[in-house]
């Protein structure tokens, strides 16, 4: 086999370094933002919060419903979401598994019959005007050591693209498990919104009966009597949408865990506790390896640093290896004779010297990618806190207003108790103790939609916490490529 002066070489790489400046002045703009100088201090400080632990796997059994429980698992058993994120996993893994195979030397076998005639008039009367067979067995080897490390570079970033693809299937997988708590949730509010409709409809019939007899006695002049039937209605319709609301949130639920509409039949009345408002102290740094969009979004800039690599080390030299080794004979009996031996091979050194632009653009092409990464690293940053404060705040407002709600609804209560006892004493009528439990059902349902979005709080909490999930943001590249292994 053929060999390539050290001389050669030696002056190939400095003719070709001394062409790399080409390359100067291509950087990326693009800068991290650094958690520790986001101030949220005062944000998340109060009195109402103890310091708690990061969200368990978990999470929603805080809500103690068993039924939530079994739904959430059902729905990570057979949701499509899921399916098709892993299928992305897989995609993503098998493409890094092709970058890796791009650096390992290539071996292949490869057999052949070959027939060629050529004119008498380009090879002249000895091999010329006959139709010549050729029978060939060849192994052909090629391999470009990766001096200049391009192949590594491009390993690496398909690497960071898989595990970028993994934290995206976390956060299907934490979206899933929100919209069913969250659905689950309104799917309680919706019951309670019927147990008020149906009080409401109670009242309002008993308000219709007592005018009629009014009417009748000469008492009203009948404008009451019609207020009372048209309200009468009104609830009526309330207690329509709430059925209706229910059997919404009934399909929704049944879709989100990969079922046909049936299966929300079998979903019964939420029972759904309230868990307190905590957060842990590190906030916002321990978010970067646990939420599922952040860590995939740090994964991303590392891809794209690597891509840059890439294109940087393109501007300079590569080598490539090749061989053939086989037999050739016109006649079968003759293929593996002494004199059919094939050999063909060598290094070849390939200078990237003048490209026409072409090695720059792709490297600005790359340091564009890595800083939309950065940006996109950074804007989800800011968002991830963002939600964080925004469920925190929630809770709390949603704790005050609920606490002065109750305390006006007891009020409500005590005022139509009062009112009870003066009709039983001979001092009141029945009128206003129903007018009296309109004010306690205005109230009932202000509690209810309350309590249901205070849930909502705790659960988008959980949520912005992370739901439990713990990833490493970075990772080495050999670490990272056994673990797709």
């Amino acid at each position: 086999m053929a060999s390539i002066s050290p001389r050669l070489l030696v002056a190939g790489y400095a003719l070709v370094l001394a062409g790399c400046a080409s390359s100067a002045g291509l950087q990326s703009e693009g800068k991290l933002r650094d958690p520790a100088r986001l101030q949220a201090t005062q944000v998340f400080a109060g009195k109402a919060l103890t310091p708690a632990p990061w969200p368990g796997p978990r999470w929603w059994t805080a809500f103690d419903d068993p039924q939530l429980d079994a739904l959430i698992e059902e729905a990570l058993a057979s949701a499509p979401s899921l399916d098709a994120a892993e299928a992305r996993i897989r995609k993503a893994r098998a493409q890094a598994g092709l970058a890796d195979a791009a650096r390992k030397p290539q071996l292949g076998g490869n057999a052949q019959v070959l027939g060629m005639q050529l004119p008498e008039t380009l090879a002249g009367n000895e091999i010329g005007g006959d139709f010549k067979v050729a029978n060939l067995l060849m192994l052909n080897f090629a391999w470009s050591p990766d001096f200049s490390g391009v192949a590594r570079s491009k390993w690496q970033a398909a690497v960071g693209a898989a595990h970028a693809a993994e934290a995206d299937a976390n956060a299907v997988r934490l979206a899933l498990i929100t919209n069913v708590a969250r659905s689950y949730v309104a799917l309680g509010e919706a019951f309670d919104a019927l147990d008020n409709a149906e009080a409401e409809r109670v009242r309002s019939e008993a308000l219709v009966t007592l005018g009629r007899q009014r009417l009748s006695a000469g008492l009203d002049n009948g404008i009451a009597l019609q207020h009372d039937i048209a309200a009468m209605a009104g609830a009526q319709q309330q207690v329509q949408a709430a059925h209706q609301d229910i059997s919404r949130l009934r399909n929704t639920l049944a879709a989100l865990l990969g079922t046909g509409p049936d299966r929300g039949l079998e979903i019964s009345r939420p029972r759904l506790h309230t868990p307190d408002l905590a957060i842990p102290q590190e906030i916002p740094s321990g978010l970067l390896a646990r939420r599922p969009d952040l860590v995939a979004a740090r994964w991303r800039v590392e891809a794209s640093q690597h891509g840059i690599d890439a294109s940087r080390a393109a501007f300079y030299p590569t080598i490539n290896l090749s061989a053939i080794v086989g037999v050739a004979s016109g006649h079968l009996d003759d293929l593996f004779g002494n004199n059919a031996l094939l050999l063909n091979g060598g290094p070849a050194l390939h200078l990237p010297l003048f490209e026409g632009g072409r090695l720059a653009q792709q490297l600005r092409a790359s340091n564009a990618d890595y800083d939309l990464a950065v940006a996109q690293y950074n804007q989800t940053l800011l968002q991830a806190l963002a939600e964080v404060a925004d469920a925190l705040q929630a809770g709390r407002a949603l704790e005050a207003r609920i606490e002065s709600t109750q305390q006006a609804h007891d009020a409500a209560l005590r005022a139509r108790a009062h009112l009870a006892k003066r009709l039983q004493a001979g001092l009141g009528t029945r009128l206003d103790v129903l007018k009296a439990g309109q004010a306690i059902l205005q109230l009932e349902r202000q509690l209810h939609a309350l309590q249901a979005a205070r849930r909502m709080a705790r659960i988008d909490l959980d949520h912005a916490l992370g739901g439990g999930i713990a990833l490493p943001a970075t990772n080495t590249p050999a670490a990272s490529a056994q673990a797709l292994n």
